[in-house]
């Protein structure tokens, strides 16, 4: 039986008020006919719809009108019903499969919701507000879309003929509050020893890459692993939405542009990354490589630009740098595939592996050492492991993460930084 949480106002389910409603958006939205969206005015459209309120017969409670003007504004110039999730904060995602289907993560938990559109026209009424400000369109012959919200949300759109049931709106949530290393440790995801081993490696400018499944959490790992980077440092960060919160004083931030309605004009992560190596970098931070971006991004490593740290999506540690292989070859550079692991095994020092667990909750699972080659094989080595042991009855993952007993062979680069780690970050035996 899935779980449910309950947004929507009881009195805006009844159906004399969404009547009401219904005709008082009607009545304001021939006043907005000849009005841009971008000169629509929140303040000046609530006074309309106040207004007309007034004018209509019956008497409305004070405390039903404020909850109707604010439905009724969603619908004229905001989101409509997402509205009502948009503004709780601790709701990650927000998925629309349908106008009766609109479900939330909250908690790494999904839960169906009272939220619903008219129709499917209503949704796409929705979506057209959220592309055109982008001057963006969505049709038959473009059914797929990538957005932001001002808020910095990312939305990703797709419509009939790809969808088959009907329009679908996906968006992830910008989350404003950041979070800091003490709260993953309480929460669980990481250990106090592995807290500072982390932040070890970053100040000793090693290369990091971090890995994981789908809302995984990392980019909220990437944020706080920047937080480390030295204050006088020169930071870049590449990202398809801008989502990295870093409060460092010299920090250029760099963003993909999608191609307008002609195709043209588009900027790709690799054309950033290109343009960051003319910047005087110190440190290079990659939202999330996806393709022939990785090449680019290993050159840098290899040439000094040390420090580096990058996402991508993958399933363990060996997986991450199967997939690296894989958009390295996507840059048609030709080369054979040993001379890409070469690459990798020169470029990387640390992958961090991130996996939502069965349960919802968020850990870091491995952090693995890229060692070297061993053949033509990249041999990597866990310094720190998760282990799971069981379930406990109420479907929580019992387990525990624990040091492996091995030092990295780069722990004479983290000593160089003033980092001298005891023999208890390890594991028995230092």
């Amino acid at each position: 039986m899935s779980r449910t949480c309950t947004f929507v106002p009881p009195v805006l389910r009844d159906p004399r008020f969404q009547k009401l409603k219904s005709a008082l958006t009607a009545s304001v939205a021939q006043m907005l006919q000849n009005i841009p969206p971008r000169q629509q005015n929140r303040q000046a459209v609530r006074q309309w719809l106040s207004e007309a309120l007034e004018r209509l017969p019956g008497n409305v409670p004070a405390e039903i009108r404020e909850q109707l003007l604010d439905s009724a504004l969603a619908d004229l110039i905001g989101y409509g019903p997402l509205e009502w999730l948009l503004r709780e904060p601790d709701i990650s995602e927000i998925m629309v499969n349908g106008p009766r289907a609109v479900f939330i993560e909250r908690g790494g938990e999904l839960y169906e919701t009272d939220v619903a559109f008219e129709d499917d026209a209503h949704v796409m009424r929705i979506i057209d507000r959220i592309v055109n400000p982008l001057g963006r369109q969505v049709n038959a012959d473009h059914p797929t879309a990538d957005a932001r919200l001002p808020d910095g949300s990312r939305v990703h759109i797709v419509i009939p003929p790809v969808a088959i049931d009907g329009p679908h709106i996906t968006i992830r949530k910008f989350l404003k509050t950041k979070m800091e290393m003490s709260e993953l440790i309480e929460l669980g995801a990481l250990t106090p020893y592995m807290a500072t081993f982390l932040e070890a490696c970053v100040v000793a400018r090693l290369n990091i890459l971090v890995s994981g499944n789908t809302s995984s959490g990392k980019t909220t790992i990437l944020n706080v692993l920047s937080s480390y980077i030295p204050e006088h440092e020169r930071i870049i960060t590449i990202e398809d939405a801008v989502e990295l919160q870093l409060k460092q004083k010299h920090v250029v931030r760099l963003e993909t542009r999608l191609p307008n309605v002609d195709g043209l004009g588009a900027v790709s992560v690799r054309d950033l990354v290109r343009n960051a190596l003319r910047m005087r970098p110190d440190r290079i931070v990659v939202g999330e490589v996806r393709g022939a971006e990785a090449m680019d991004m290993l050159q840098a490593m290899n040439t000094g630009h040390t420090g580096s740290l990058t996402t991508l999506h993958a399933n363990g540690p060996r997986d991450a740098t199967s997939r690296l292989e894989t958009m390295a070859m996507m840059a048609g550079l030709e080369m054979p595939l040993v001379a890409i692991r070469k690459q990798i095994a020169s470029a990387m020092d640390l992958i961090v592996h991130l996996t939502r667990l069965q349960d919802g909750s968020r850990k870091i699972t491995h952090i693995t050492e890229v060692v070297g080659m061993e053949g033509d094989v990249i041999t990597l080595m866990d310094i720190f492991k998760f282990e799971q042991t069981g379930l406990a009855p109420d479907g929580k993952v019992i387990g525990q993460t624990r040091p492996t007993g091995i030092r990295p062979q780069f722990n004479p680069r983290l000593e160089a930084a003033g980092f001298k780690l005891g023999g208890e970050i390890f594991g028995a035996g230092f």
